[in-house]
């Protein structure tokens, strides 16, 4: 990581901003659809803007050189990225920050932490990039003392099997720090979420984040060969093999597990050989659900294309990648092996049978493929999404996404459905039209993962309060109609009303008893996924 400091309430390091140029072009954007002259903008807040509760409790001499009661620090470790965190960091609102935030340097190291807060009774909140959108790593609220453990210390790939094309990765490593210790070898573990530069291996494990493949490795799971993970009562190390039989996995127990049940500190990746040949284009689409079934027979086919983003109109428009008259398809193959050009040209039969158009000359197996026209214009506003919020949140300008999956026969009467219901909470909430747009983020031959942004003038003095109605009115629906309520961004604390209804009774008894075994004080994010026991 470089770049100095990360912002504590927005995206990214606090030298990095929209040029004045972009904040013109959203400002400019955002008073055309919301017909108003202007925006008055909140100020951004300051580190000594903000009063912290004093800490309540402070690390024994043995622990203070990789422990921290900093303010800066515990500012930092005291939200996510949400629309939420960005609200309340705007307004100064920080009530229950970590009172210590430990920065362990080895499995030593954190064992020991580990063993203090056991023995003070803390709370102790896992901490991986801290990009989390679900409140994640948010402390709860409690009388109990808050440890965050940062485990960005543990930051290097320890070995690498270029045989098996693998690699042994400690947990706290950062997306590019990651793929530049892999660079001499040639390997890459490509996983690319949006959050890549400012996210880490083991948070994508705990999240089970998707990342860069939009067909066939479509979650960090597909790459986990093997896990070693701290918990309050033991080690855990999974054994090393390219597949098993022998009962339920270990690894997937962890996958997923939101830091619940313990700390994972290192993992053996697959890795690939870094993609030589490329062959990508864009398709258009004056009707969305057509587009939809090209997409479905692509996945179909078994393609397997790396990226396969449908963009509706609306959702094209507000990114640059079309004039709103059409939807959009993203499409992109890429190898170590082969040239891709029959399968780019299988995938474009089927765009012309379902009614889509393309250039010919934007067909390319350059390195730029994916850099030009509209495809290299939504990777530009992709990369810039997350720091539109910092400007957007001061004026009362509400931008949150969802994200959910869901089978092919359902799919048009669920997007029609989620779509109007979110809408009409957006009207119902704010007094005046918002927007609601969808891309696929995955597809998978069974199904698409559509993910659903939307846009809504609130008023500054009830952001939260608005905000949180037309979520919660947007994923009563989506569940009811049988989607989950998360594809990769995680429950968190915020989506636990609804992945108690997903989730089978049955299934959260025996996910509580493997905390109690392997946290028995409940120590571990308590709040995500289950209670524990009392």
């Amino acid at each position: 990581m470089s770049g100095g400091r990360l912002k504590f309430w927005g995206w990214g390091y606090e030298s990095e901003r929209l040029t004045p140029a972009e904040v013109g072009r959203l400002e400019a954007a955002y008073a055309a659809y919301f017909r108003v002259g202007s925006f008055d903008a909140a100020t951004e807040p300051r580190a000594e803007d903000v009063s912290l509760r004093k800490p309540r409790v402070h690390a024994p001499g043995s622990l203070s050189e990789m422990c921290s009661s900093d303010h800066y620090e515990r500012l930092l470790h005291s939200y996510g990225k949400s629309f939420f965190d960005s609200v309340r960091a705007f307004a100064r609102d920080f009530p229950n920050p970590p009172d210590v935030v430990a920065f362990p340097r080895s499995e030593a190291e954190l064992i020991a932490i580990l063993d203090w807060c056991g023995s003070i009774d803390a709370v102790v909140i896992p901490w991986g990039g801290g990009s989390s959108v679900v409140a994640g790593v948010e402390p709860p609220r409690t009388d109990r003392p808050i440890v965050t453990i940062d485990l960005k210390r543990l930051d290097r790939v320890l070995e690498i099997d270029e045989t098996s094309q693998a690699a042994r990765i400690q947990a706290g490593v950062y997306g590019p720090s990651l793929e530049s210790q892999l660079k001499a070898s040639g390997l890459t573990l490509r996983h690319f979420p949006q959050s890549f530069e400012f996210s880490t291996l083991g948070g994508w494990i705990a999240t089970r984040g998707g990342g860069h493949y939009a067909t066939l490795y479509t979650h960090i799971d597909d790459f986990v060969e093997s896990l070693r993970v701290v918990a309050p009562t033991g080690i855990m190390q999974s054994l090393r093999l390219p597949g098993s039989g022998a009962g339920p996995s270990p690894d997937r127990m962890f996958i997923g597990s939101e830091g619940i049940l313990g700390i994972i500190t290192e993992a053996w990746m697959r890795l690939r050989p870094r993609p030589t040949f490329r062959a990508a284009t864009s398709a258009r689409f004056l009707d969305f659900y057509r587009a939809a079934e090209a997409v479905r027979s692509i996945a179909q086919a078994h393609l397997y294309p790396a990226n396969c983003r449908l963009l509706d109109a609306d959702e094209a428009r507000v990114n640059g990648a079309g004039d709103g008259t059409h939807s959009v398809l993203v499409l992109a193959f890429e190898s170590a092996d082969r040239a891709l050009d029959a399968s780019l040209a299988r995938a474009l039969d089927i765009v012309r049978a379902h009614g889509g158009q393309y250039d010919q000359r934007g067909q390319t197996g350059a390195e730029g493929a994916q850099r030009q026209g509209a495809a290299g214009q939504w990777r530009d506003s992709f990369l810039r999404m997350p720091y539109n919020r910092e400007v957007l949140t001061p004026r009362g300008i509400i931008t949150e996404t969802f994200e959910t999956a869901i089978t092919w026969e359902r799919f048009a009467d669920f997007h029609a459905q989620v779509k109007a219901a979110t809408e009409t909470a957006i009207r119902q909430v704010t007094g005046r039209p918002g927007l609601v747009t969808c891309r696929f983020t995955h597809v998978y031959p069974d199904g698409p993962a559509p993910y659903f942004s939307w846009h809504a003038l609130g008023d500054k003095s009830r952001l939260m309060e608005q905000a949180w109605a037309i979520k919660t009115a947007a994923s009563d629906v989506l569940l009811r109609l049988g989607g989950t309520i998360t594809h990769h961004h995680a429950v968190g604390r915020d989506h636990r009303r609804w992945y108690d209804r997903q989730r089978p009774d049955l299934f959260a008894g025996a996910l509580q008893a493997a905390k109690k075994r392997l946290d028995p004080k409940g120590m571990l994010n308590p709040g995500v996924l289950i209670d524990p026991e009392a």
